[in-house]
């Protein structure tokens, strides 16, 4: 008959027995539920910086900083999904989810008069509305962390974990450099039918300006651009709901612009979550867009100043 295992040959919190072998189980157990949570969302945040930055600055990260917030908070997500799928550094992931988790809501509680009953898009498909269900699964998170730190056996080293932060750094920082060249270079579609006709948006400068007819923030937006002296810009409208109303729309907010119904072409060429949003084009190259929130006045006039779409 084969010789039987002793219990030196097993893992320290397995040989133990008893409440310690359940306690491991439990912190493996809560580690990679944990993980694959941050895994997807972190991944998602660092391959998606400039859509996961929208969403941010949705979320109350200030205009401008969404897309350095997303690749942080992804950064991180995917350490700490690293450390709690690796046995020996789970107490470190612990720890660090834990306090991922407390921040998220910390953040979420502080701006919850703003936020509730909107989506928190976390996740690629997973939507969740932040109300009081949303503290309930992030404390359930919390409490995986939680478990995982307190029942993982402790770290020794501090190597693996930063040549692990250096690694995700880089990429994030390789996965920004090839979005923003893929933003800045993006092949303008020709022709666009402008007000029923072909044209050219390669030529000269043009603002693309996306809004939604129904939308508030919308009509602030272009109430505000209708007082911008554009100069020799071509303001080109694209409602992305409800074409019909496009003509009322701006003759109620005095936008001089021209329209084009041509949505799914020009979204697919410039891919934003939420209207209002904005391209500013010089002979076909990308100068810079604009996102929700940098439609609340005097925003986008200093930026447009300085690039010369508007006087």
């Amino acid at each position: 008959m084969p010789a039987m295992s002793d219990a030196s040959s097993l893992p320290r919190e397995y040989a133990r027995g008893g409440s310690s072998a359940w306690k491991a189980h439990a912190a493996a157990i809560s580690a990679i539920l944990l993980g694959i949570i941050f895994l997807v969302s972190g991944g998602w945040k660092v391959i998606e910086p400039y859509r996961s930055g929208e969403l941010l600055e949705q979320a109350q990260v200030p205009a401008g900083l969404g897309v350095l917030g997303a690749l942080v908070l992804g950064t991180l997500e995917l350490l700490a999904a690293f450390l709690l799928f690796t046995p020996k550094l789970r107490r470190w992931g612990g720890l660090l989810g834990s306090l991922l988790m407390l921040f998220f809501i910390g953040w979420i509680g502080y701006y919850y008069h703003v936020l509730v009953g909107h989506e928190c898009s976390c996740f690629p498909i997973i939507k969740r509305t932040v109300g009081p269900g949303f503290f309930v699964g992030d404390a359930i998170f919390l409490l995986l962390g939680v478990m995982a730190f307190l029942w993982s056996r402790p770290v020794a080293s501090l190597k693996v974990p930063a040549v692990a932060l250096l690694a995700l750094v880089v990429l994030a920082g390789a996965s920004f450099g090839v979005n923003t060249f893929r933003r800045q270079n993006v092949q303008v579609p020709n022709p666009v039918i402008v007000n029923g006709k072909p044209a050219d948006l390669t030529h000269g400068k043009v603002f693309l300006f996306f809004y939604d007819p129904e939308c508030s923030h919308c009509l602030a937006a272009a109430k505000f651009m209708s007082t911008l002296n554009w100069g020799n810009t071509e303001v080109v409208g694209i409602p992305t709901h409800d074409p019909q109303f496009a003509k009322d729309f701006l003759g109620d907010t005095h936008l001089k612009a021209d329209t084009s119904l041509e949505t799914q072409k020009l979204r697919k060429a410039f891919p934003f979550v939420d209207p209002p949003y904005g391209v500013a084009l010089d002979d076909g190259q990308v100068k810079a867009t604009f996102e929700q929130t940098q439609f609340n006045e005097p925003l986008p006039a200093p930026q447009l100043k300085k690039l010369g779409f508007v006087k």
